[in-house]
């Protein structure tokens, strides 16, 4: 056992602390505190270490609200209060900025921050049955990455489902098929579905025990034997969509293992933001990249003269179309594309913007600034998680004329280190 000083965190929350000139890596432990630590794996250059007493504890230090911390790997940062996590995320994105970027913000917005328990509306169950306990196990990875942790509830996915993880667990217990379900998908929109991924056919009494659980929870159960297009409900009709909602009147309807974001509360407050700094009146045109199901497309397509959503799942354009029509928005249009490609020579690629949005996965959209933006854009919004690629693209859109004007992080994962952030660039 050492007994350890912690200097700072990591970027993915643990803390850094010191011994003969070695750095460690400590789960669990937060600035300031002196913590007594025990090595859990070396390496040349650092070790790692978990928490084995805190003996003068950080004044942000918490008691975690879930009883699975340090077992199950979904939250690092519950023994940290909200707001710290806010500042640590902050620091994070303003670090990668100026080491990766070069760059500044002339303006940090105020972080947003909603919801913090029961926010996890998608989620993906890892299901094992245990032959030795002679039990499935449902929930997360432990933090090994190893195993499946055995939980009895998740504090941090929608009640209807954190609530009823034992449940779970007991149901895929009873089933014959019990070793050949893989996973079970979390979608809760107005209803909730859960996908169970099963490697063999069902029989009728699992299917029985299935449509009785259903029943019983209000559940819509949806079985995946393949790939996304072999979803089917128990009776084997396509399964029913889901839908959420961005602002009172403008539903988005989509299938259960569609991307949506993972947060609605901050999904809503996060449109609203990027509307907001975008500035887009009746006269702009814009360019919605990565769109997906519309999300940003519809509710900036209510303010503009019209928009343009890009994205290279084409189901999911299909589902953003039908979005628009359900919505009755028809100054919008839509195109597939993949978007890691060359696409200069596109259609939509060589029209007219006065403002674009992006939204991209944890790649960054580094392709897109060979050929974009071209000199009538005034304002880019940016939508990141993963502040690196966005520092990255940062420096990219400063070189082709913007400013970064404003940034700021979104709590899109509270008790996570996943740092989600929006950004503006204004050219000069």
């Amino acid at each position: 056992m050492l007994e350890l000083r912690v200097e700072d965190l990591t970027h993915d929350g643990r803390g850094i602390a010191r011994a003969n000139k070695k750095a460690i890596f400590i789960s669990g432990a937060l600035p300031d505190e002196l913590v007594e630590v025990r090595i859990v794996k070396r390496h040349r250059q650092y070790d790692e270490a978990v928490v084995t007493a805190v003996l003068e504890a950080s004044s942000q230090r918490i008691s975690p609200k879930c009883a699975h911390v340090g077992v199950c790997s979904g939250c690092t940062l519950q023994h940290l209060t909200p707001t710290a996590q806010i500042e640590f995320k902050q620091k994070q994105l303003l670090d990668a900025l100026e080491r990766i970027g070069q760059a500044r913000p002339q303006e940090i917005l105020p972080a947003l921050q909603r919801d913090v328990w029961g926010y996890r509306r998608k989620g993906r169950l890892s299901v094992r049955f245990v032959e030795k306990k002679g039990t499935a196990l449902v929930g997360f990875r432990e933090a090994n990455g190893k195993y499946v942790a055995q939980i009895l509830h998740c504090p941090v996915l929608d009640p209807r489902v954190g609530t009823r993880i034992e449940a779970l667990s007991e149901l895929v217990s009873s089933l014959d098929a019990k070793a050949q379900i893989a996973q079970i998908e979390v979608a809760a929109g107005e209803r909730v579905a859960l996908v169970f991924r099963h490697l063999i056919p069902l029989q009728p009494p699992d299917r029985e025990r299935l449509r009785v659980f259903a029943e019983l929870f209000d559940f819509d159960i949806v079985l995946q034997s393949g790939g996304p297009d072999s979803l089917q409900t128990l009776s084997g009709d396509a399964p029913a969509d889901l839908h959420y909602w961005i602002e009172d009147d403008l539903s988005m309807r989509y299938r259960p293992l569609d991307f949506v974001q993972v947060n609605d509360s901050i999904n809503r407050a996060m449109v609203a933001q990027a509307i907001e700094l975008l500035q887009v009146g009746a006269s702009d045109r814009v360019l919605d990249l990565y769109c997906g199901l519309g999300n940003f497309t519809l509710p900036l397509a209510r303010r503009s003269q019209h928009v343009t959503g890009v994205e290279g799942d084409a189901g999911l354009i299909e589902r953003a179309r039908a979005n628009a029509a359900r919505n009755s928005l028809y100054n919008v249009d839509f195109a597939v594309a993949d978007l890691s490609k060359d696409q200069a020579q596109s259609a939509w690629a060589q029209a007219a913007y006065s403002r674009i949005l992006l939204d991209p996965a944890r790649a960054g959209a580094e392709a897109v600034f060979e050929y974009l933006p071209r000199s009538p854009v005034e304002r880019v919004v940016y939508v990141s998680c993963h502040p690196g690629t966005l520092a990255r693209d940062c420096a990219l859109l400063m070189r082709r004329g913007f400013v970064l004007k404003a940034a700021g992080v979104m709590d899109m994962f509270p008790h996570t280190a996943h740092v989600e952030s929006m950004a503006l660039f204004v050219r000069q």
